[in-house]
């Protein structure tokens, strides 16, 4: 046994990322998602500005 088998190990490094060169499809997609992502936001905004759809649900009366 080694004293440095106990505790934490350190994780590997990832190998770098080599940067990709975009085409044109590419850079058109990557705008197209972005504009989608941002229209789920608007949307979601204006969700949560109004109150709750539904609000029945099971009603009970007063009597025992």
């Amino acid at each position: 046994m080694s004293g440095r088998e106990g505790g934490k190990k350190k994780p590997l490094k990832a190998p770098k990322k080599d940067s990709k060169d975009l085409d044109e499809q590419d850079v058109a997609f990557k705008q197209k998602q972005k504009e989608q992502q941002k229209a789920m936001q608007d949307a979601a905004k204006k969700a949560a500005q109004k109150g709750p759809l539904v609000t029945g649900g099971i009603k009970k009366s007063g009597k025992k």
